[in-house]
């Protein structure tokens, strides 16, 4: 089974968190939701959610893929935590895939891991994304790294994530099932 941690803090986008999470599980992922400030947090648009463990909590990182949503404040609250940094170090030293959405590609930027990479974010957080090529796509995947624009791609974001972690078969078998044709 294909391990997943989504963080998730104060002023995350609810869509962007929330749909990867859903997609992720429908697809046979084991992810898990890490609360970033504390079990329960709460989305750029009021919304509560518990999540399945506190981020300080996180003490083994054999994670198949991190997922940073984007979101303000939330985006900021990911991109100070120790335990964020320490997360996206471990997976991306062990080869697996690092993905951010919206204004969270900049948490990947700053740490160096967009360096030659084609990469997309919220318009205006372009100069946050050190060394990545800007696309024009809406959803970006560039080996070991997935971006994405923002809410209106959460869909297609997440049927990205399935794709690199299982195949395109099952990321379309997914997309039927939620009537996303």
């Amino acid at each position: 089974m294909k391990k997943v941690i989504l963080f998730f803090a104060n002023g995350t986008e609810e869509v962007e968190a929330l749909t990867a999470v859903d997609l992720l599980r429908r697809a046979g992922a084991e992810v898990t939701v890490a609360g970033v400030g504390g079990p329960t947090v709460t989305g750029s648009h009021g919304i509560r959610i518990t999540a399945d463990t506190k981020a300080e909590d996180i003490v083994s990182f054999d994670f198949d893929m991190v997922v940073i949503p984007g979101g303000l404040p939330g985006t900021t609250h990911l991109d100070e935590n120790a335990i964020v940094d320490k997360t996206l170090c471990e997976v991306h030293k062990n080869g697996g895939f690092l993905a951010a959405i919206c204004a969270a590609p900049l948490v990947l930027g700053k740490r160096g891991y967009l360096e030659n990479k084609e990469a997309i974010c919220y318009p205006g957080f372009e100069g946050y994304l050190a060394g990545a090529r800007i696309s024009e796509k809406r959803v970006c995947i560039d080996g070991n790294v997935i971006t994405g624009a923002g809410a209106g791609v959460a869909t297609d974001f997440a049927l990205a994530l399935i794709e690199v972690l299982y195949d395109c078969e099952k990321s379309a078998e997914i997309r039927r099932a939620i009537l996303a044709d």
